[in-house]
């Protein structure tokens, strides 16, 4: 969900734009937003989706919401509409709060195509991204060091940048003019949530209800707003059905999101290991994707 640069040749995160020269990110002061179900509407992101009286979505302001039945009103998470008195009333009863109205939902923009050129790895198996060097991590596995023909480290976990050497026993990247910190190797293909956050290949990262990311074991897949499941793509995720749907009527079950893995982190005796170079989530199963990577089945 990355937005392309002037040229083609560079990316930026989503919720930022290229500067005027492209060589870096600025953070839009704009909220993300949150997807409706119907795949064309979409709320900000501390709101959620509510149909309203015309049939139309709406957007309650405040997240995980409680949509009123008469379509105008909602209430807080985890409290119930009171339609009588306009309140809305926690199932204990200690909680009494005046209703909120929705808004008008926006149309989503669609997102523009990218381009991803990869780096392709000496093992013929393992990509990195454009502008990445493949290091080995071990005879089995490669990471990705986020600098273009970098100096890869002999400990397989740090590299350095073109024309400067390692000294792993200071940490430090030493070149003719000075030193710089060791950059550290994630694992090639895994899926970038955040700078400490990542998932297997394969999967998409989807925030869970808790604001921790998690990740959704299909690739591009759409995150539903109850924070908890996740459609394939071209679908849109119906609550109501507790199914993902597409334009042409077709449903299938949804799909329970994992919580996502500590980046670079070490696979623990309670991984399932689908091969030598990728592991899921304990008690979940190792399954091909359409691309023939694995993917994880919660």
């Amino acid at each position: 969900q990355s937005v392309p640069c002037a040229g083609g040749h560079r990316c930026c995160p989503r919720g930022s734009h290229c500067s005027a020269d492209g060589e870096s990110c600025v953070t839009d002061l704009a909220p993300r937003a949150v997807p409706c179900p119907d795949g064309q509407s979409e709320c900000p992101d501390d709101a959620t989706c509510c149909v309203t009286s015309s049939g139309a979505w709406g957007c309650c302001p405040m997240p995980q919401a409680s949509c009123c039945a008469d379509k105008v009103h909602c209430c807080p998470h985890a409290t119930i509409c009171d339609l009588t008195h306009g309140r809305c009333v926690s199932p204990t009863g200690d909680t009494d709060v005046p209703m909120s109205t929705a808004f008008p939902a926006w149309k989503r923009q669609p997102p523009a195509p990218v381009t991803v050129h990869q780096v392709l790895c000496p093992d013929g198996r393992s990509a990195c991204p454009d502008g990445a060097t493949c290091c080995q991590l071990s005879p089995t596995q490669y990471g990705c060091c986020p600098l273009q023909n970098a100096v890869c480290c002999g400990d397989g976990q740090h590299c350095c940048p073109q024309g400067t050497t390692c000294d792993l026993v200071h940490s430090t990247c030493t070149s003719l003019g000075g030193s710089a910190p060791l950059a550290a190797l994630p694992r090639a293909h895994d899926v970038k949530c955040d700078e400490v956050t990542s998932c297997p290949d394969g999967n998409t990262c989807c925030r869970l209800s808790s604001g921790a990311w998690g990740c959704c074991p299909l690739e591009q897949a759409v995150c539903c707003p109850d924070h908890v499941h996740c459609c394939p793509q071209g679908y849109t995720c119906d609550p109501e059905g507790g199914s993902c749907l597409q334009q042409g009527g077709t449903r299938q079950p949804w799909v329970r999101k994992t919580p996502a893995l500590p980046r670079g982190g070490q696979v623990t005796s309670g991984n399932v290991i689908c091969d030598e170079t990728t592991s899921c989530p304990d008690g979940s199963t190792c399954c091909r994707l359409s691309l023939g990577t694995w993917g994880c089945c919660p």
